[in-house]
């Protein structure tokens, strides 16, 4: 885990949510100096910034630190998903599958 690859999964992650460096220094009380300094690996960050820089991008902490991403469903979703019958089942993947393509773009 270095600051480099660290910098880069945010970097990489304020693009992807179309965030400029100013709109994700703000959103978590930062100057944009110190946002790009995080993106570049000088400078590391406390546990704090850390918290508000994942929510703000909306992935995990670990993410950030590791690259792994966490593949475990939340307990609300498989609350909700549970309500369903085996027979409803196939049209909720289906419009999951829906659900999906416009989140990440692919319609």
């Amino acid at each position: 885990m270095s600051y480099k690859d660290i910098g880069f999964r945010i970097r990489s992650l304020r693009e992807a949510n179309c965030y400029t460096r100013d709109a994700l220094a703000e959103k978590v009380d930062i100057s944009a100096k110190f946002l790009y300094e995080i993106e570049v690996g000088k400078k590391g960050f406390t546990v704090e910034i850390l918290y508000k820089i994942s929510k703000a991008l909306n992935v995990s902490s670990d993410y950030i630190l590791t690259g792994n991403e966490s593949n475990k469903i939340p307990e609300k979703m498989v609350d909700v998903l549970e309500c369903f019958s085996p027979n409803q089942m196939g049209r909720v993947q289906d419009i999951l599958k829906v659900v999906h393509e416009l989140c990440v773009g692919d319609v």
